[in-house]
């Protein structure tokens, strides 16, 4: 670069105005705004196939309490009528196998395939199970019992294929940008600001996140479909999109920017951890240099490792602790999936289906987004708070426990409410001309509030933890260390497994209030731990792009 550049990191220039491009000196750092660089068309073609597996895989599952839960021709839709414990253990099933087959996704992609051929194989596989949920929902195979046997298969298969595709495609939108080194830029208002990756990353995954919540909208359309048509057609229009995000896959492929598979370093990072807990911590007795004075006996074993990647596996386990939380978290995200469906069916609907009330997550993830992007953040950080990454998930924490207050409150409004107060699905004397048993009179408008915290929740806590397990992760073990991740969510959910006997009439007001305190104490146990991350961020960041500097130049000698 022209213009006088200093080492990453140098002091001796610090009062010197630096030219645009060139690298912020030590007192540029501390001044200038932090804005971030323009997104690559790339990220783009990625972000539409995302979004179009979101709209097949939120499409397909917002149908499924209904479609486990009730019988066919009662008042709400139905096809199995296995009763919403069973309805709510297998929607919980579904979502702990998707976040499960992520590690084997990255696993294969790190060793194998590399990212795009994995997401490829894996979309044709997620292609089939959709294929056997559509023809077993058609209403021949579901009066000859054919429903819960499909059902159960497409979940699997359906959960194979997106295993492959979610440990992969989040560091793949990533991979897109290749600039880690911040630089000066001078904006049309004549401003001078810090182009920085690090804020790059955190917008690329706040788009991102917008698309995978504009992609699950779809449940808006399939529970009218279902509602109105069948489940036939509510698994159709999923299954169609799918197909198009196939297609937009395949004919992205020359623009994307694709890594060929390194090896996977996962065998060898359990090895180097495995040393080290033998060596009370000491990671030093993982590196080849010392493992003659830590073997004990003067000959040094042969390791398949240098020391930098020992250095990589512990700045690995960095993301992983901060990770240690988040199964409670999902415990809570998971309850609008199911039993807030079933919470809506005790309800007064006035027309609206019980499962289209799951949209407000989405819609307000997509309306707060910006809002956070453009003016929270950047205003708060004018003020002097910076919304680094522990203090955004504390809040998401924070907000889920709010979301589940609320949701136990409004279950005591509908245990207070006649006709069936505490028994809302087992009242005999509510029963209607056709049979079925009537809500209680409870408008199901009053359940939008914990839905929009949870959406808020996911701002903070969410997108947060895809960020930083990102930014934190070497660039060797990036899918691993996003598998592990997805993997928290797959934890929470068989905690709720385990909590699925509880969601029954009359104890599902003390499951929320239950969960709304485990999350509530759960962030503050996190915020204890891991507030003093908040005062190295800036720190790390540096740090770690030089180490990424550093590796860059030690490949570029070995090659030469």
């Amino acid at each position: 670069m022209a213009g006088g550049v200093q080492p990453y990191g140098g002091s001796e220039l610090a009062s010197v105005r630096t030219a645009d491009g060139d690298e912020p000196t030590d007192e540029e750092r501390r001044t200038l705004r932090k804005v971030s660089d323009k997104l690559p068309w790339s990220a783009f073609l990625v972000c539409a196939v995302e979004l179009c597996e979101r709209f097949t895989y939120y499409g397909l599952s917002g149908p499924f309490q209904n479609y486990i839960e009730n019988k066919p021709g009662g008042s709400l839709p139905g096809a199995i009528g296995m009763g919403q414990t069973a309805a709510t253990g297998l929607t919980d099933f579904f979502q702990f196998w998707c976040y499960v087959t992520p590690v084997l996704g990255a696993i294969v992609s790190d060793q194998y395939l590399g990212k795009y051929w994995t997401i490829f194989y894996s979309a044709i596989i997620y292609i089939v199970g959709c294929l056997i949920l559509f023809l077993t929902s058609l209403p021949v195979a579901i009066e000859h019992n054919a429903a819960l046997g499909g059902l159960i298969a497409a979940m699997i298969i359906i959960g194979c294929g997106t295993g492959g595709i979610k440990s992969n495609v989040s560091p793949l939108i990533a991979e897109q940008y290749e600039n880690t080194t911040p630089y000066v830029k001078t904006l049309k208002s004549g401003e001078r600001v810090i182009v920085d990756p690090a804020t790059t990353i955190k917008r690329i995954y706040m788009v991102f996140y917008m698309m995978i919540n504009i992609g699950s909208l779809s449940s808006i359309a399939t529970t009218e479909m279902e509602a109105n048509i069948g489940f036939w057609a509510a698994y159709l229009l999923p299954f169609l999109m799918f197909i198009v995000g196939f297609g937009v896959l395949v004919a992205g492929k020359s623009h994307y920017k694709v890594k060929p598979p390194q090896g996977s370093v996962i065998p060898k990072a359990f090895k180097v951890m495995w040393i080290a807990a033998k060596n009370k911590g000491n990671y030093n007795a993982a590196k080849p240099e010392y493992q003659e004075e830590f073997s004990g006996n003067g000959q040094a074993p042969i390791l398949s490792w240098d020391s930098v990647f020992v250095e990589e596996v512990k700045r690995a386990l960095v993301a992983c602790k901060v990770f240690a939380f988040y199964p409670v978290y999902w415990v809570v995200y998971s309850q609008m999936l199911n039993n807030f469906i079933s919470q809506a069916g005790q309800m007064n609907l006035h027309g609206i289906p019980n499962d289209l009330m799951q949209n407000w997550d989405p819609i307000t993830i997509i309306l707060f987004i910006p809002i956070c992007d453009y003016f929270l953040y950047p205003g708060l950080a004018k003020m002097g708070f910076k919304m680094l990454p522990i203090t955004r998930i504390f809040w998401g924490f924070m907000l889920g426990a709010g979301a589940m207050a609320y949701a136990a409150g409004v279950q005591k409004l509908i245990y207070e409410t006649g006709p069936c107060y505490d028994a809302p699905a087992a009242c005999p004397a509510a029963l209607q001309a056709n049979g079925d048993y009537a809500p209680n009179n409870v408008h199901v408008a009053i359940q939008a509030p914990a839905y929009l915290l949870i959406g808020l929740s996911e701002i903070f806590a969410s997108i947060t933890g895809l960020e930083y397990a990102f930014t934190k992760a070497p660039a060797s073990m990036k899918s691993f260390i996003m598998s592990l991740f997805l993997l928290t969510s797959a934890f929470g959910s068989a905690l709720s497994i385990a909590l699925s006997p509880t969601a029954v009439d009359p104890k599902l007001l003390w499951m929320y209030t239950g969960l709304a305190v485990a999350c509530f104490i759960a962030g503050l146990l996190f915020w204890w731990l891991y507030k003093g991350y908040n005062d190295t961020e800036e720190e790390m960041n540096q740090l770690d792009q030089q180490a990424e500097k550093t590796k860059e130049i030690e490949q570029t000698e070995k090659t030469v």
